[in-house]
This record gives C-alpha cells, sequence and structure tokens, in this order.
C-alpha cells in the first residue's frame, strides 16, 4: 500500500518545475489569488527562512518586511495555488532554519550573497535576459 501512495504523489509532483533554492536564498513566489471568478498573479518577495522537503507535503516560509512588520508565509511547494517560484539572490547561511532572523531588524537582518562561479553565471544570464527583453 505504500508503494500505491508514492506512485500516486509522484504523478501529482511531475508537472511543476522547482528551482533549486535553500534558506537564506531571496525569493520571488508568484501566487495566484482568486476574487470572485477573477484569478490573479500575486507576488511575494523575501528571505526563504526555512525549507521542508518531505515529497509531496514539502513546503518553505519566505519572510519578507511590509511597512515595518514582519510577515511570514508558508507556501506548499506543489500547491496549485503557487504558480512560480524566481530567485532573486543567493544567501550565504550556515544553518537550515533561520528562525533568529525574526528577532533581528535593520542592517542585522541583512544576509550576506553567495559569490561562486555558478551563482556569477546565474547573474550574467539574468542581465542578459534582462537586456533582451528591453
Amino acid at each position: 500500500m505504500n508503494n500505491i501512495i508514492q506512485i500516486i504523489e509522484n504523478e501529482q509532483m511531475q508537472g511543476k518545475v522547482i528551482p533549486d533554492f535553500n534558506p537564506g536564498d531571496t525569493v520571488n513566489v508568484q501566487v495566484r489569488v482568486q476574487e470572485g471568478e477573477r484569478v490573479r498573479l500575486q507576488s511575494f518577495e523575501g528571505v526563504v527562512i526555512a525549507k521542508r522537503n518531505r515529497g509531496l507535503n514539502s513546503a518553505f516560509t519566505v519572510r519578507k518586511i511590509s511597512h515595518g512588520v514582519g510577515v511570514e508565509r508558508v507556501f506548499q511547494t506543489y500547491s496549485p495555488t503557487v504558480d512560480s517560484i524566481e530567485i532573486k539572490r543567493r544567501g550565504d547561511v550556515r544553518r537550515a532554519k533561520l528562525y533568529y532572523m525574526r528577532n533581528l531588524s535593520g542592517k542585522a537582518a541583512r544576509i550576506r550573497e553567495k559569490l561562486s562561479t555558478n551563482n556569477k553565471e546565474f547573474v550574467e544570464a539574468e542581465a542578459q535576459e534582462n537586456t533582451e527583453k528591453k
């Protein structure tokens, strides 16, 4: 029976393309919001402070500061309401859960950017895409 459940979960996970992101990364999550009969996309951009890898039950927590107030939102990774996840910048952190960010404010709440050869290629590719769009 356990095998049947895994097969069904794998089928449901097939359609989604999830980028490889980690805690400390700044991401932009596009969420489908239904208002009456209209459906629109709402952007939520912030720092990933926690990630839970459990197959179909995977989730991640994003934190942002909105008008001086910290706002956290937990997203189910394979939920149909999550339209897309875009990585804005990679963070250089040493922990898996960044709950200590809740107690920090201002400059203390900044996360260093991870500078590696892969990141430089990523930034260059993003810059090239942006110039092609204009």
